[in-house]
């Protein structure tokens, strides 16, 4: 990758990586349709200043449209409620580690789907790489007495398998628009989905009042939605579905690095080994 792209690709890790941390602070107030709602809103605000400012020239093509509303759906809207309804019932930890399996299921897709992004020798070693790096970081963070939610689990998945099928949708699908209305086009139609579904699943929809709320929310919607969606887009058509959801690895080591820079965790071997790991399977997968 050139440096551009590994600069997007370190900012969409650090965007979405914080995320499960600022989505386990939000969930103390909101359920997770009135979260999501408001995240994608503030996001869209995002965008819309990006817009005016740089005036991108909007796509007149139907079809175009069409598949960048359908994006929203699977790519924002399924996928942000499923975990942060997963998140109610387990560990912003464990989210970010199940979300890692996402670059598992987007080599076998855009291998089947796409003519420019097939599987390889050195794609899948660099796969299984870093999942053993993200093992590691289960290990380190999970303690054995723990008991996952079944169904918290489920949704978790089903929110990786929506995303691995976006990546590759949105890579063959998408061509021919700017990467700041590939970002705000998909979170129109999700955000107008999901405030639909908050009025109908959380009724009486209500307003946040914590400020620490509205901290989580401002970030889950500027940082997390806006800045990672115009990173996320640019790396699908820059590097290919597969290499830009490889970011998912990194969101356990993000994670960690959180724990042990503001809540005073251990940093040790685990988190070492963890981190080179992951970092190596970038830089395999990467190569050349």
């Amino acid at each position: 990758m050139k440096t551009k792209d590994w600069l997007a690709f370190t900012g969409l890790a650090l965007a979405w990586g914080s995320s499960f941390f600022w989505i386990k602070i939000a969930l103390e107030e909101v359920g997770p349709f009135l979260l999501v709602a408001m995240r994608v809103l503030l996001g869209i605000v995002g965008l819309l200043v990006v817009v005016a400012v740089r005036k991108p020239e909007w796509p007149k093509d139907k079809t175009l449209l069409r598949n960048l509303f359908i994006l929203g759906i699977t790519n924002t809207a399924l996928p942000f409620v499923l975990i942060s309804w997963a998140e109610l019932h387990i560990d912003s930890a464990v989210a970010s580690i199940l979300n890692a399996s996402v670059p598992l299921f987007t080599t076998v897709i855009a291998h089947i789907a796409l003519t420019d992004d097939k599987m390889s020798a050195r794609r899948v070693l660099g796969l299984l790489v870093g999942f053993v790096g993200v093992a590691l970081l289960v290990l380190r963070d999970i303690e054995g007495d723990v008991r996952m939610n079944l169904l918290a689990q489920g949704a978790m998945i089903l929110a990786v398998l929506f995303y691995a099928g976006s990546a590759v949708f949105a890579r063959s699908k998408t061509k021919g628009a700017t990467p700041v209305l590939q970002a705000l086009l998909p979170l129109l139609s999700a955000d107008a989905f999901i405030w639909a579904a908050a009025f109908m699943v959380e009724s009486p929809v209500q307003l946040p009042q914590l400020s620490s709320t509205w901290l989580a929310l401002t970030w889950l919607g500027l940082v997390g939605s806006c800045a990672a969606y115009l990173f996320y887009y640019y790396l699908i058509h820059s590097v290919g579905p597969t290499r830009t959801t490889m970011v998912t690895y990194t969101f356990p080591v993000v994670g960690v690095t959180l724990g042990v820079l503001f809540l005073g965790e251990a940093l040790d071997w685990q988190l070492v080994a963890g981190g080179l790991l992951i970092l190596a399977s970038l830089l395999i997968v990467n190569r050349g």
